[in-house]
């Protein structure tokens, strides 16, 4: 498998853990604000940037469907209400943002149509080609070997299964990627250490969005490890992308 650079991002370059490790402490450390901070730091667009992503699984009405990095279960829960499939399963590495999902399913009593699980992404617990859909939406880039998670959700796609992934992507636009940049690189982690007590989690994020292979580079990945009819969109002149990839 080949590494990429983001694959060597961590959120404490000082830290003994591994990248896998070092993210889900991090994501249990902030998951009390990380839906607000979701909110707060896209003005609200990151809504419909998610409701995008899973309007490219309509047509293909998939019945059971797989989220992965499923956080606090947003985008499982916006998938239920779009697109209504049998079952959802979400995973993710951090307890703390589980534990936070499954409060906002229950009150919403889902608990039979979503259930979320910790669970590797890397190493799926799941038999080959069980799932109609896989989505994950601001995920791939924490993965800590980017090719064996693509693999692995792959791996258990059915024939005919798509796979939807929502990540952030940086401007091309001269004017509006300095802005970006300073936003991303300043005002984000400061008003993250505000609101969560933590600047490092939103320096990883700017960090690992630079390093992540956007685009054209993310579409040749998921051709390499055999996904087929492959193609991405460009969103909010430049900053998300929906990747998208059939088996």
């Amino acid at each position: 498998m080949v590494q990429f650079e983001h694959d060597t991002i961590v959120p404490d370059k000082e830290s003994g853990l591994t990248k896998k490790q070092q993210v889900a402490e991090m994501f249990d450390n902030i998951a009390f604000r990380y839906d607000f901070l979701n909110r707060f730091l896209s003005g609200g667009i990151d809504i419909v940037w998610r409701r995008k992503a899973i309007n490219q699984l309509r047509d293909l009405q998939p019945k059971k469907i797989l989220d992965v990095a499923t956080g606090t279960a947003d985008v499982a829960l916006m998938t239920y209400k779009m697109l209504k499939p049998q079952h959802i399963t979400g995973i993710d590495i951090s307890n703390g943002m589980l534990e936070l999902g499954r409060k906002k399913i229950a009150k919403l009593n889902l608990q039979e149509s979503i259930v979320l699980q910790q669970a590797d992404s890397e190493n799926l617990p799941f038999p080959d080609e069980t799932f109609d859909a896989i989505t994950v939406a601001f995920g791939v880039r924490n993965f800590e070997h980017l090719e064996q998670g693509l693999s692995e959700m792959r791996r258990v796609l059915k024939k005919g299964g798509k796979l939807v992934v929502l990540e952030f992507s940086k401007p091309k636009q001269t004017g509006f990627k300095k802005i970006y940049t300073l936003y991303m690189k300043t005002i984000t982690p400061g008003l993250g250490k505000l609101f969560s007590g933590s600047k490092a989690a939103y320096s990883y994020l700017n960090d690992s969005v630079q390093a992540f292979p956007e685009g054209e580079n993310f579409q040749k990945i998921l051709d390499s490890v055999g996904y087929k009819d492959t193609y991405f969109k460009s969103l909010s002149l430049g900053i998300c992308s929906i990747y998208c990839g059939s088996k």
